[in-house]
């Protein structure tokens, strides 16, 4: 590789630590280096690693956007658009250093595949530029098959101080592997739509999510994600679905499904370009939703969205 390829080149590290200790010490290390080199950098990790990544750095924090990621990434699928091109496009000259946990060991089974996914697919996005992403991941406390994942979604993998590649990189296989169906809720409400329902679709969607439990401009936040994802589906799917509503967990769950098939893996994480016409749909629910999961095939699309009630 050339001197100007490998200087262009994206580097995403998976961290393996164990202890407190070992992410300190890793991470602040990586943010030194970042100084150093008068790098552009962002932390964004659950709150208690902030603290112990400014409490590791003192005053030298000073200049470092720090996000938690519980909020700002509590979906996978705006931590791409949202919190790393967010940063990394508001720096386009030069190479910029950025620490992303999107895993967590509260993460639920509901959220992993997602995040599974999303971590894949920051490969994609941040192909060919000068970016540097180091993702931490809890050895003690996550799944030997997250760890597995973290292995073949990221190419080199540093354990005990050690970065070494990842002998079984291959993240296209994770965004299949996690590439789910999605079984409908026996006692879900079930609305079929067309180009001439959709106002009745939103109506349905709004007026079922108010008798579950769903309250003020949620409501709206429903109304505007149902609508996008209907018209969507008449645009772009075939020309009808249905729309799906129930509750589980303490979340509400809207789903719509159509004829049509995703073919962009980066559809709804990338931002949109300023005087943009179309194409905001599912990344406007992604900004708007806790969770979004999603699933193409030969058969059709079902992309399903979740709000904490």
């Amino acid at each position: 590789m050339s001197a100007v390829a490998a200087s262009e080149a994206f580097e995403h590290p998976a961290l393996f630590y164990r202890t407190e200790q070992e992410y300190t010490r890793q991470t602040v290390s990586f943010l030194r280096e970042g100084m150093a080199a008068g790098e552009p950098m962002a932390v964004a990790v659950p709150g208690p690693n902030l603290e112990l990544i400014q409490n590791g750095l003192g005053a030298d924090a000073d200049g470092i956007l720090f996000l938690d990621m519980t909020e700002a990434g509590r979906n996978p699928g705006r931590i791409i658009p949202k919190v790393l091109r967010g940063f990394a496009d508001s720096h386009p000259e030069g190479r910029v250093r950025i620490i992303g946990e999107p895993i967590w060991a509260g993460r639920s089974a509901v959220e992993y595949p997602a995040c599974a996914q999303h971590e894949a697919l920051i490969n994609a996005a941040f192909e060919g530029r000068a970016v540097t992403i180091l993702c931490p991941y809890d050895e003690a406390r996550l799944d030997a098959g997250v760890l597995a994942d973290a292995r073949a979604t990221h190419p080199t993998v540093i354990s005990d101080g050690l970065e070494v590649a990842s002998d079984v990189y291959d993240w296209q296989s994770i965004v299949a592997r996690y590439n789910e169906s999605l079984p409908q809720a026996p006692n879900a409400a079930v609305f079929s739509f067309g180009a001439d329902e959709l106002r009745a679709a939103r109506y349905f969607a709004v007026e079922q999510a108010g008798k579950l439990g769903l309250t003020g401009v949620r409501l709206q936040d429903v109304e505007l994600a149902v609508g996008e994802l209907t018209t969507n589906s008449v645009v772009h799917g075939g020309g009808s679905g249905t729309f799906a509503i129930w509750a589980e967990h303490g979340q509400l769950v809207c789903e719509v499904r159509d004829g049509g098939r995703l073919t962009d893996p980066l559809a709804g994480r990338r931002p949109p370009q300023p005087g943009q016409f179309g194409g905001r749909g599912l990344i406007l629910v992604n900004y708007m939703a806790d969770l979004v999961r999603v699933h193409t095939g030969d058969d059709g699309t079902t992309i399903r969205f979740y709000l904490g009630l």
